[in-house]
Parts: C-alpha cells; structure tokens; sequence
C-alpha cells in the first residue's frame, strides 16, 4: 500500500509529447517548473491519489534485456544524481515519443518528478514518478470586470488522476526497482504502449504475484480441464470454487498438496490437477512455487474470478455460495429438459 502523509514534491519537469503517428512532436522544458506550495500539494494529490493496490512491478534492466532499458537507466542515474533530473526527464520524454506510433495513442503532458518520504508498504523511500495526462478537461472561470464579471471557457488537466503513471522506489536497484503502476485505462494496448513499450517492465514476483496465478491455476483447472476429464456438473463445479476461494480466505500460506487434499479430494482428480499444475507452470514460463504466503489484497482482487455461476441457456443465472447438498441435477423426459432443484430454508 502506497501512503503520501509525508511526501514532499522535490523538482518537477513537463514536457509536451506528442503522438509520432500524428508527427506532432516533442516540446521540452529547459528547467523544472516553478511550483507553488498550493500547487505543489494539487499536484502531489494529483500523482499519488490513484495508487490503491498492492500489484508492483520491476524494470527490465540492461542485463534483463535484449537492449538497455533506457527508463532504467535514467532512474538509476537521477537517484545517483538527483540534479541530473532535466537531463534524464528529456531522454524519457523522447522514449515515450518513440513508443506513440499507434495511432490510438494520444498525445499529452508528460511530468518526471522526484518524490521525498514516500511510502510503499510501511517502508519510507524516495521515488521518481513518471506521469501523463492525455485529456484536457473544460472549466468554466468567472473574471471580474468594472462592476460586474465575466465568464470565460477553457481547457486544463483534470487534477482526479493521471491517464497513465508510474512511481519508481529508490530500493531493490538490483533487481530492477520496486515499481507502482495506475491508469485510467488498464488495456491491452495500454499494457503495449505504457508499461511493455515504455517502461519496460513486468509484475514483480512476490506473494501479490504468486496468489494471482495459483488463483488463475485453480480456475483454470476447474471451469477446463475438470470437465474434460471427469464427469462433474456444473453445481459440482460451483462446489469446488466455493471451497477454493474459503482455503484462499481462511489460510496465511498456499500450499499445492494441501490445497489438492482439502480442495480437489478424490485421489485421481488430485493427480490431473498436478499435471495441470505442470503444464500451467510451462506455459505461463514461470514455476508456481510449492507453498508461498497468501497475499490477502490478492485474494479481494481476485476472488472474482472464482465466482460460482450456473448458467442456464439465456434464461437464469444460479449463484451458488455454498452447501453442494441443496442443490440437485436432473431430466425431465416429458419436456426433454433438464433441471435443478434448489432446497432452502426461508427466503430472504
């Protein structure tokens, strides 16, 4: 969790990047902008008010990648130097103008800050902020004029939150920093442009990390390859996400053969969901661990994803929470359709 309390806005560059599909341009800054202590705290709001999860990321370094990561080393070298700032936030506003040749990226205003006091998960860090805003918002300004006032229309940043941002924590230098990633807009080809292209970066692999996949894993392995093998209803299916999203709520720590025992059960089920396991872990190019500690922010996040839905052709959706036993599958050979009883003790 990231927290501002007692942050302070040190220097501040912006620069004008356009889009290279539009052949608009950059505009650069010769000097950090002169700021304010009113404007100074808009902005820190601004930057750091959409950073609500606990999902962090690492920069790709030189060593990493098949070309150095320009943002990486202009981070290194401003943390090293905090004066080369202007410096570095030119060469990061060219790469970010290099990566705009889609055309549905838009142009916009692109700060490079440098952040004092930060905080990241109860740790105190400074931090280098990389931040764009895309749209203008309109607004309305009443001017006085003689005796009365005058109304005018214009154009500026909304200060609600950036359309794309990162903060980059001055630790873990080594293994690419510890980075916080937002956006308006989390796309596909948001991913593309801001955090692939530009950034370089990917998820760090933390217990944040490792919970999302062994999630994914266990979806995965229930709503496919379940089915495929074994004859199970779809209340049966229900069932099993049911019990998967309680281990991952009552328990601190993950851990393949437990969750195979309590969870999944019958021994020859147990064996496909290893195999599975195995073949998820090749496919995704990244080894689940064999136990890891349960991140509970990724749990909330995802325990979505194991919801338990019985769709019935387009008529009616069956939401089961729980108890496998109330619920009965069958055939009526008069219609020809099949059917659900659900047993129950009052209505709420």
């Amino acid at each position: 969790m990231i927290t501002s309390n007692n942050t302070t806005l040190q220097e501040v560059v912006a620069h004008r990047v356009g889009s290279k599909a539009g052949e608009e341009g950059v505009r650069l800054s010769a000097a950090p902008m002169s700021v304010d202590s009113e404007a100074s705290e808009l902005l820190l709001r601004y930057f750091l008010s959409s950073f609500k999860g606990q999902e962090y990321y690492t920069l790709r370094s030189e060593n990493d990648a098949s070309e150095p990561n320009a943002v990486y080393g202009s981070v290194c070298a401003i943390f090293d130097k905090p004066g080369a700032l202007v410096e570095q936030s030119v060469v990061l506003a060219n790469r970010l103008y290099g990566q705009s040749a889609d055309s549905k990226v838009k142009g916009g205003d692109f700060f490079v800050a440098y952040l004092k006091d930060c905080m990241a998960d109860g740790e105190t860090f400074d931090a280098v902020g990389l931040f764009k805003a895309e749209n203008q918002e309109p607004f309305l300004k009443l001017l006085p004029r003689d005796e009365c006032f005058h109304l005018c229309a214009d154009s500026g940043i909304s200060v609600s939150k950036p359309d794309r941002g990162c903060l980059i924590f001055n630790t873990e230098r080594e293994k690419g920093f510890l980075v916080a990633i937002t956006g308006s807009s989390r796309s596909i080809s948001d991913e593309q442009y801001w955090t692939d292209g530009f950034l370089n970066a990917v998820q760090r692999k933390d217990d944040f990390f490792r919970t999302q996949q062994a999630i994914s894993l266990c979806k995965n392995f229930v709503t496919q390859r379940l089915p495929e093998a074994f004859e199970v209803t779809k209340a049966d299916q229900a069932d099993m996400l049911n019990k998967s999203v309680k281990f991952f709520k009552e328990n601190d720590s993950f851990s393949i053969d437990e969750f195979a025992q309590e969870v999944i059960a019958d021994p020859e089920a147990i064996k496909s969901f290893k195999n599975y396991k195995h073949e998820f872990d090749r496919d995704s190019d990244d080894e689940i661990p064999e136990q890891f500690g349960i991140s509970e922010a990724a749990v909330k996040s995802q325990a979505r994803a194991l919801k338990s839905v019985i769709k019935l052709d387009k008529n009616f959706h069956i939401y089961v929470h729980g108890r496998r036993e109330y619920i009965s599958r069958g055939y009526d050979e008069k219609t020809g359709l099949h059917f659900y009883q659900l047993f129950f003790k009052e209505e709420a």
